[in-house]
């Protein structure tokens, strides 16, 4: 039996990587940071949780050693997240064990582990296998939670570990209060906007249709004109919304990349030729200026909000 060590700094994301691992075997969590709080909700899963009430990236990485070498897991998993793939590409290089990250439709055998994941910045799907033990870190969103049947239990874990880093403060990061894994219908600007005040075409769209803010790479990194939560591709968040509208937009690989698993994405660029439009299920060759004005008033009407 393949026995499986989840590593989770959320209860979703215990949920999503048990699901994933769910004919494996047996499982045990390590539940750190927010998850921590949320040890007895994840127990409910009905596995055993390691409670570890510490988020320093040094700690934890020594609560995983320690786990890793109490209970010999055949595999690792978690969610790819920044903080997952700092503590397992430690323990990948200690124990020279095979791992990847961005992981789906994941396969256990007696002695291999088979998944799915992204290849050419998401423009193919490549599957591929690796001999156990192994690290799998899976793509967040894409895997169904698994379902709770109790009958858990929860022990709180102890470990010491000598920071390699000092913490001598905390700041809380400035956010756009937005969750665009989370989101449903995501409006995106891109270079198309000439101003940062112009945005706001965006924003009462967005408004109009229930929706988020997001953004490519340029309007986050360079101009700042929004923050990184709103950041759209490759480097920044990967979504999966049912209705995604790109709005100046060209379409460079590395957020189409991040945008892949959305049910239903329509563009809107004055360039015909932009790359956008081959990745579009629907595509407005307009200028965006001229465009948004009417979409608007058109969608207030049909809404009574004229």
């Amino acid at each position: 039996m393949v026995k499986v060590l989840v590593v989770a700094s959320s209860e979703r994301d215990a949920g999503e990587a048990l699901g994933a691992f769910s004919s494996a075997g047996d499982a045990v969590v390590l539940a750190y940071g927010k998850a921590a709080a949320q040890a007895d909700a994840i127990a409910e899963y009905g596995v055993k949780v390691y409670k570890l009430d510490s988020d320093v990236m040094d700690v934890v990485f020594a609560a995983l050693k320690k786990l890793y070498d109490d209970e010999k897991p055949s595999i690792v998993a978690g969610v790819s997240t920044k903080n997952n793939r700092d503590i397992m590409s430690r323990l990948a290089g200690l124990y020279d064990l095979p791992m990847t990250t961005e992981a789906y439709d994941v396969e256990v055998g007696e002695d291999y582990v088979r998944y799915k994941r992204g290849a050419l910045s998401a423009r193919a799907i490549a599957t591929e296998k690796a001999p156990l033990p192994a690290i799998v870190l899976l793509a967040p969103r894409k895997t169904k939670p698994a379902e709770k049947k109790g009958g858990g239990s929860v022990e709180e874990l102890k470990v010491e570990a000598e920071p390699t880093v000092k913490v001598v403060g905390r700041q809380e990061k400035v956010k756009g209060g937005v969750n665009l894994e989370e989101a449903e219908i995501i409006v995106s600007v891109g270079r198309g906007f000439k101003k940062k005040e112009d945005l706001k075409l965006a924003f009462e769209l967005a408004e109009l249709l229930g929706a988020q803010i997001g953004c490519s790479r340029p309007i986050a990194a360079d101009l700042k004109w929004l923050s990184e939560d709103h950041w759209v591709g490759l480097s920044g968040k990967k979504v999966a919304p049912k209705l995604y509208i790109a709005i100046g937009i060209s379409g460079a690989p590395q957020h189409i990349a991040g945008i892949t698993d959305s049910k239903i994405i329509v563009a809107i660029n004055k360039d015909k030729s932009a790359q956008i439009f081959k990745h579009a299920d629907y595509g407005v060759v307009a200028d965006l200026y001229q465009f948004l004005p009417v979409l608007i008033k058109k969608l207030k009407e049909r809404m009574g909000k004229a």
